[in-house]
């Protein structure tokens, strides 16, 4: 692999072997904010990488497995800088990582690149993976790249009748006014968030129809659930 212009398939092909994907691209205007390239220069272009569904958990835990410390206090975030910083080498790239700063907004960069909104949970909702799905880093080049077409048609949301994500927390953390992180973080700690949430992952994230053939391997999901600092 050689650094110059990369194609987005060229790209692609990169991230496969660590399943990790293509998740869009944004191309900046020359009025627009856009961040620094580890040269100093104003990048043009940024492509996000992120995970659908489980397809990164065999890899990451391979890693994990025979890394010092198994990846120290935050192994994910260090996996996906083991894995995304040498690409963006090869690929004449800078990588940015949503855990270091400057923190950049890869919420917005989503949601321009892929046309998605956030969910009640919070969690940006894709009308194919659903909830199953992140952005483990971007890699910024000083030229555009050709941009991929964003997800089309209503929020899936808006059709949901029965909202079953609103029903199913057990602690009433997720309403039509947003997510209660205090309720929330307060109901895990308890014996019944320990058993069921903590277990076997967000119960109200598992609710949402939408994406479920996506849904997180369990070792995944308790991986996340351990994660959170309560």
């Amino acid at each position: 692999m050689t650094a110059g212009r990369p194609a987005t398939e060229t790209i692609r092909a990169a991230l496969r072997p660590h399943g990790l994907f293509l998740r869009g691209v944004v191309n900046f205007a020359d009025s627009e904010t856009a961040p620094a390239l580890v040269d100093g220069r104003r990048a043009a272009g940024v492509v996000l990488v992120g995970n659908v569904g489980s397809a990164i958990w065999p890899h990451f835990r391979a890693w994990q497995h025979a890394a010092p410390k198994r990846g120290g206090d935050n192994p994910l975030d260090a996996w996906s800088k083991a894995v995304i910083g040498p690409l963006a080498a090869e690929l004449g790239a800078t990588a940015y990582f949503p855990s270091d700063p400057p923190w950049q907004p890869f919420q917005q960069w989503a949601m321009r690149a892929e046309g998605l909104r956030a969910s009640p949970l919070g969690i940006l909702i894709h009308p194919v993976y659903g909830l199953w799905h992140g952005y483990r880093g971007a890699l910024g080049f000083p030229h555009p790249l050709a941009t991929e077409a964003a997800s089309s048609g209503p929020h899936p949301c808006d059709s949901c009748r029965d909202r079953p994500c609103l029903n199913r927390c057990p602690a009433g953390a997720v309403t039509d006014a947003g997510f209660d992180v205090a309720a929330c973080r307060g109901h895990l700690r308890t014996e019944a968030g320990r058993e069921g949430c903590m277990a076997s992952g967000c119960l109200a994230r598992s609710a949402c129809p939408v994406g479920a053939d996506y849904r997180y391997c369990d070792d995944q999901l308790r991986f996340h659930m351990a994660a959170l600092q309560l």
